[in-house]
């Protein structure tokens, strides 16, 4: 069985607390719910709580292997 990773991202707001676990696979459905949460009068998750978690799972994208490698330069003259 292999072992997957598990992200995290949290907001603390007053008395509540919005925990959000997910792996690399459910991480545009993680997004879907921070919306549907932010849209909920119920809740105090607002759309500004939205913007700035779906912020930092965006930035936890994780990288391609190549990704951050400089192309080779054309060796051709």
């Amino acid at each position: 069985m292999a072992a997957r990773d598990i992200n995290v991202v949290a907001l603390v707001k007053g008395g509540e607390r919005y925990v959000f676990l997910y792996d690399d696979d459910s991480r545009a459905e993680t997004l879907k719910t921070l919306g549907r949460y932010a849209a909920n009068p119920d809740l105090s998750f607002s759309w500004y709580d939205a913007s700035v978690l779906g912020q930092k799972i965006r930035q936890s994208t994780p990288r391609s292997p190549r990704e951050g490698i400089a192309p080779r330069a054309n060796r051709r003259g």
